[in-house]
């Protein structure tokens, strides 16, 4: 008994300290050298235009900071993770790392110390960038004007603030390695591709996760709530009866340069995506990442049944709904849900109203909101807050409404879960 416990014991020491080694010492893809570039200047035009694929400045500029200079605070189920400053600042910003350094951050989500950086930034999806690539982000990062501003300190609950912890994480969840072609696909398909699973961290967002912040469920891009935003990211993958599935790649591709589309609109986070990053790619990239998008396998959401409640609740409730869309909605949306696209969004065969969360279409209806303006949609339309002088009842039969007219069909919204977002913070 005693050799047995003694086993328990030594397997419950040897097995994490040698995670916890692995994942210190080694470094995968630190033998791939950097990529010399022929041309300084067009290196520099390229890492520009990669750092805005990335959305760098998303997180690494604060509200009213100086561009790149860090202290955006993120926030997590584990606490706030702050952007650190990468401007060229050598004190305080990434003036003294090497390119070397700074594709082991990309690559193997490790600062210039080796500590582990925290997957609030995307190193999982970054992972899959070239090393030519992390070449012309560095130059470009390093020809910025250096903004010294010292990093802030992370604000994580015990145990998350113990760095090497993620040690644990990273084996779970992280495995390096750069974006490999797949032969029997076109150079279109794998543009998009490497857009979509690499610099565009698009999973990030669009897909489930679990308890530990790890990408959960069998099927990436299905969709998935945006911790702590309170935003359901739609799915992106082509479904019969959610995500992409009736969508053109005209219409992908429209959504993410122009923030519309005949099919819908972006709001929310999305809409400071599309803002900051991806009305600046090239039409060709944007038409690629939509053939991928496009390409991806069909994952359907399994439709939720009405329960007995919402049936002997439904008569009431779309009365109600009907009549308030009828007097705030019907104007701009149609009385056939129709809507005037691409200015006001269809809702009819609309699927973001139709998910199994109704977040989205809630926070619509209290708060209103516009898209981003762009270069396609430089003077976006917007929808005002009727949160002001509707009730939760109210908010919640018109919502319902929605989700169940014009061919939709969708469990009821319940004036519970309309309070619950009321509350919420509108990013």
């Amino acid at each position: 008994m005693k050799r047995f416990l003694f086993l328990i014991l030594a397997v419950l020491i040897i097995i994490p300290a040698g995670v916890i080694g692995i994942q210190v010492f080694h470094d995968p893809g630190s033998d791939i050298p950097a990529a010399p570039a022929a041309n300084k200047e067009e290196q520099l035009v390229r890492g520009r235009y990669l750092a805005l694929a990335g959305n760098c400045m998303g997180c690494h500029t604060a509200r009213g900071g100086q561009q790149f200079a860090g202290g955006r605070a993120i926030a997590t189920p584990f606490g706030n993770v702050y952007a650190p400053n990468i401007t060229p600042d050598e004190k305080t910003g990434i003036g003294s790392w090497t390119a070397d350094d700074f594709w082991r951050a990309l690559h193997n989500g490790k600062s210039r110390d080796g500590s582990f950086l925290y997957p609030a930034f995307p190193y999982t999806n970054y992972t899959n960038v070239t090393r030519a690539d992390s070449d012309a982000m560095y130059a470009y990062f390093k020809s910025l004007q250096p903004v010294s501003q010292p990093n802030k300190e992370h604000e994580l609950r015990f145990p998350y603030n113990q760095r090497i912890l993620l040690a644990g994480w990273r084996t779970l969840y992280f495995t390096p390695g750069v974006f490999k072609p797949d032969n029997a696909k076109s150079v279109e398909w794998n543009r998009g591709a490497y857009l979509v699973q690499g610099l565009g961290h698009c999973s990030a967002c669009h897909s489930t996760r679990n308890a530990l912040g790890g990408e959960a469920g069998s099927h990436e891009l299905g969709g998935g709530m945006i911790p702590m935003l309170d935003w359901y990211a739609s799915p992106l993958t082509s479904g019969r009866d959610s995500g992409l599935g009736n969508w053109t790649e005209k219409d992908i591709a429209d959504l993410l340069q122009h923030g519309i589309s005949a099919k819908g609109t972006v709001f929310g986070p999305m809409a400071e995506v599309v803002r900051g990053s991806l009305q600046h790619l090239s039409t060709q990239d944007v038409a690629a990442m939509a053939f991928y998008l496009k390409s991806l396998p069909q994952a359907d959401q399994p439709k939720v049944a009405l329960e007995q409640s919402d049936k002997e609740n439904m008569e009431r409730v779309m009365n109600l709904g009907a009549a308030i869309y009828e007097k705030h909605c019907v104007e701009c949306h149609r009385a056939n849900g129709e809507g005037i696209p691409p200015a006001y969004p269809p809702l009819a065969n609309n699927r973001s109203l139709t998910m199994t969360s109704a977040v989205n279409p809630i926070r619509m209806v209290l708060n209103g909101g516009y898209p981003p303006s762009t270069k396609g949609n430089p003077r976006p339309y917007g929808m005002p807050p009727f949160g002001p002088f509707l009730s939760d009842e109210e908010v919640s039969a018109v919502v319902s409404y929605m989700r169940n007219s014009w061919g939709n069909q969708a469990p009821l919204v319940s004036p519970i879960e309309v309070s619950r977002y009321r509350a919420v913070p509108v990013e």
